[in-house]
């Protein structure tokens, strides 16, 4: 059974950029051991970039975070450096969770990722209910939330969704 890991916006702007965090730094090495581990398997690997234009203030997301972060070409937009690799699946998305999975024959899923309590929760309910057959789990060594609270909470709401939650 072909697995697939999903690393979710792992960009500098969620590290230690515009909205970068002490936490999101802290799990960089978690999340390049589990890509290596992926690697050294021949399993898939897809990226998701939180992709935003010039305008983004001016969008309903902008209104809510008025904070410029991954804008399309910029540093900040772009994969945290050793993580991605020439040829590796990169997703662009506009929206908090990428609506498309479908287009993808996914089988086992594992995400990984920034923000859990925002992107990570968001994917990974979007494709249980695509997949709702399919094993969906989050390691939450390799996620950090907004806070540490609203951490917690998007792990216990993504338990609570059958998705299994790993790293505790």
């Amino acid at each position: 059974m072909k697995k697939t890991l999903i690393v979710v916006d792992m960009q500098y702007d969620f590290i230690n950029g515009a909205l970068g965090s002490e936490e999101a730094q802290s799990i960089v090495a978690n999340v390049k051991k589990k890509i290596d581990e992926y690697r050294e398997c021949g399993e898939e690997i897809i990226f998701t970039r939180d992709t935003h234009k010039v305008n983004y203030l001016n969008t309903n997301e902008g209104k809510y975070l008025p904070v410029e972060h991954c804008i399309e070409g910029t540093k900040g937009w772009e994969i945290y450096e050793g993580l991605y690799k020439e040829g590796d699946k990169c997703i662009d998305k506009p929206t908090f969770g990428y609506l498309n999975w479908r287009d993808y024959d996914l089988q086992e899923v594992e995400l990984v990722g920034l923000c859990t309590d925002i992107c990570v929760v968001s994917n990974a309910l979007i494709i249980k209910a695509l997949y709702p057959e399919i094993k969906v789990s989050v390691d939450a060594s390799c996620c950090a939330g907004v806070s540490i609270e609203s951490h917690q909470a998007a792990l216990l709401t993504m338990k609570m969704c059958q998705v299994e939650i790993t790293g505790q």
